[in-house]
């Protein structure tokens, strides 16, 4: 007797054009929020930004890039249909009811990439992978330097980080448009990081040299800050490296694709 599959319906995509983003966190910035506030009550405030530095500007061809991260409800279906292994957030093969508009949380960058090609193959036609980190920041920034999505000064109403303290993932979407970025993506500022398909290489941001790759054990770079740090770690330049292995209960990620 055939499996009975459960109807998938495509993922809500936003369409970024192709133009330049600014990169990484200028030594203005730097020192204008050093200066303004409680920054420099961190010993690790100053080197934050070194991984994030020089700024630079570069070109990002036309992309297309999930609204929202992948949820739970989502990735049930990938877990049903595959017996690919369960999220260590879940109880048994489910999630609560109450979070399955959550982001999924507590998977590998493998766990992503295996839902990518298994969405790929259930929708006819497209190919669905994890956006490079140039593309996550052009999706997030826009054409300007903003530091958030929203522009350069943090509103705790606007994104799930430490300072709203819900001590949780939110529902996604929960935040907008307050929160969305110029393009109206939301959850690019707390809520959960996502993985990226870039290993985690020094500026300038270059998809020739080696970091768009696969085969490597990472560390791969993960964007956007979650619920359980501070504003500091959601700005849109904000990149941190992961070992492709790494799980969080703050980790999930969102869908890109070729036009």
């Amino acid at each position: 007797m055939p499996i009975r599959r459960t109807p998938v319906k495509p993922p809500e995509l936003i369409t970024i054009p192709a133009g330049a983003v600014m990169m990484g966190t200028s030594e203005d910035q730097v020192w204008d929020m050093l200066e303004k506030e409680d920054w420099a009550e961190d010993w690790y405030s100053r080197d934050l930004f070194q991984v994030e530095q020089p700024q630079h500007l570069i070109e990002v061809p036309t992309f297309e890039i999930g609204k929202f991260p992948v949820t739970n409800a989502d990735y049930h279906i990938f877990v049903w249909e595959t017996a690919h292994r369960v999220p260590r957030t879940w109880v048994g093969f489910h999630h609560s009811e109450e979070e399955a508009n959550n982001p999924v949380v507590a998977i590998t960058r493998e766990d992503a990439l295996a839902y990518c090609k298994w969405l790929s193959g259930r929708i006819g036609g497209k190919q669905y992978r994890l956006p490079t980190e140039s593309e996550w920041e052009r999706a997030a920034r826009g054409d300007d330097e903003r530091i958030y999505p929203w522009g350069n000064d943090f509103e705790p109403w606007r994104c799930n980080t430490l300072e709203s303290a819900r001590r949780a993932t939110s529902p996604v979407g929960l935040y907008s448009p307050s929160g969305d970025s110029p393009y109206g993506v939301t959850d690019m500022a707390g809520n959960v990081w996502e993985w990226t398909s870039t290993l985690l290489k020094p500026y300038p941001y270059s998809s020739k040299d080696g970091r768009e790759t696969e085969d490597s054990p990472g560390p791969y770079v993960v964007r956007g800050g979650s619920w359980y740090y501070t504003r500091k770690l959601a700005r849109v330049s904000c990149r941190e490296g992961v070992l492709k292995t790494f799980i969080s209960p703050a980790l999930g990620f969102r869908l890109a694709r070729d036009v």
